[in-house]
């Protein structure tokens, strides 16, 4: 079942922990998210904490929409756009599809890190700039429900100073392809 916008129009608290397990290609390449963390509004580790500007707008977009941003001035991250103003940063996925293709692109042979962390992944899937405000049920997206729900884990989200006890990090438990483990 593809996720699409009603799937979405949900703070992201609760629809973070039900994407675990799902199935994220970008142009045909990607595999199973295994690790993501919620944001939103209210919270004040989340972008749009302040409220609207260029950078964030596509967060107060309408739901089931790409919000990527650049941190560090070098690496691209991918959130999945819920209620306005919040959003699920996709931390980690288990590489699974167009293989050879994120080798390519990361340089690295080792499965475990192709996409273990949010930059890795936005590397090896190609996502930029350019996927920011795209619709997450239309090319080059194609987001799939899981088709079992694997045994999920929650903690403290992580690289943030604000909200740091928040415990919206959800992973699966005991994957190899997490960014880090769980603390």
């Amino acid at each position: 079942m593809t996720l699409g916008p009603a799937f979405f129009d949900r703070p992201a608290p609760e629809v973070a922990p039900e994407l675990i397990g799902a199935t994220l290609l970008v142009n045909g390449v990607g595999g199973v998210l295994v690790e993501v963390e919620a944001y939103d509004q209210a919270d004040p580790a989340s972008h749009s904490f302040r409220g609207p500007t260029p950078r964030n707008a596509a967060m107060f977009g309408p739901p089931g929409h790409a919000y990527v941003y650049k941190i560090y001035g070098m690496h691209w991250c991918l959130n999945f756009v819920c209620q306005p103003g919040s959003a699920v940063l996709i931390r980690a996925l288990e590489p699974q599809h167009g293989l050879d293709l994120m080798h390519q692109r990361r340089g690295v042979v080792a499965e475990r890190q192709l996409c273990s962390g949010p930059g890795k992944l936005c590397q090896a899937l190609g996502i930029s700039i350019a996927q920011n405000g795209l619709p997450l049920d239309a090319s080059p997206f194609s987001l799939s429900a899981a088709d079992t729900r694997p045994d999920i884990a929650a903690g403290p989200r992580i690289g943030i100073t604000k909200g740091v006890d928040t415990p919206w990090r959800f992973v699966v438990a005991g994957s190899l392809f997490l960014s880090k483990p769980l603390r």
